[in-house]
């Protein structure tokens, strides 16, 4: 049985729900979806990267690639052969500004948020959380598929209420999204993860923090006050062509949220 296709986050339906071309009647119509017409949005008015797009409406950014180019053939469709677009349907559903990853309906509602600070973390409060770390040694491990450890808080109020580490058993790159999945832990803070692993969390809907190093605790502590220092388009591709004594970096363990060349793995 196929699996059931991800209901699509989007901010606001659109103004418009037709264009046809000047002074034609009774053309031939193409109807192009709500979050398809989303999609463009995203990234042709707003600049945004594909995966940035599948952050905020939560889905993979393969899905996202598949929506896009569906969409841009069916305008193009409409440009050249001058039939009528019809903007309907679609499966997708409006945020309510509670989601992690999309605009708190500020982008929309409050003056055009920029990218960077609608990826900038925001302080945490007022609701539970479960926010879990890559760890080695009270430090941020630099390697999300290669992590032994990790280090879950549980957040009341914005507060931490407990903390334990958890052991991955042996599990590594995609399995350690549902692992996570499984323990209920909503946001992740890691250092190094490929685009295989920033898809599975995606789907998951695990908000993710890279390119993070240092102390893990003190990473939480800013997450919730809103100061964390993080890479939002973080990527560690090089454990598939090295060793695990490969340096990219000062840091012993390799990368802390920059290319390294080579294949995107987890």
């Amino acid at each position: 049985m196929a699996r059931p296709a991800r209901c699509r986050r989007i901010c606001f339906e659109p103004k418009y729900d037709s264009f046809a071309p000047c002074g034609a009647k009774g053309t031939e119509q193409i109807v192009l979806t709500v979050d398809e017409f989303e999609a463009v949005r995203l990234i042709d008015q707003e600049k945004r990267t594909h995966e940035q797009c599948a952050g905020q409406m939560g889905v993979s950014r393969t899905t996202v690639t598949e929506m896009y180019e569906r969409a841009r053939s069916k305008i193009a469709d409409c440009l050249i052969h001058g039939k009528t677009l019809c903007i309907s349907g679609g499966n997708y559903a409006l945020c309510d500004g509670s989601a992690w990853r999309c605009c708190g309906k500020k982008c929309s509602k409050a003056g055009q948020e920029s990218v960077q600070d609608a990826a900038r973390p925001k302080k945490e409060e007022n609701r539970k959380m479960k926010i879990a770390v890559t760890y080695e040694n009270g430090t941020v491990f630099q390697h999300f598929g290669h992590t032994e450890q990790f280090k879950v808080y549980e957040i009341q109020d914005g507060k931490i209420e407990k903390a334990q580490v958890v052991g991955t058993d042996g599990n590594g790159h995609g399995a350690l999204a549902g692992m996570l999945s499984a323990l209920q832990v909503d946001t992740l803070i890691c250092g190094g993860i490929g685009a295989g692993a920033q898809n599975a969390l995606a789907e998951a809907n695990i908000r993710l923090y890279g390119g993070v190093s240092g102390s893990a605790d003190e990473a939480v502590e800013a997450l919730l006050a809103g100061t964390l220092s993080f890479n939002p388009d973080v990527r560690c591709s090089h454990h598939e062509h090295h060793g695990e004594g490969h340096n990219c970096g000062t840091n012993p363990h390799g990368c802390g949220g920059h290319h390294c060349g080579g294949h995107e793995g987890f």
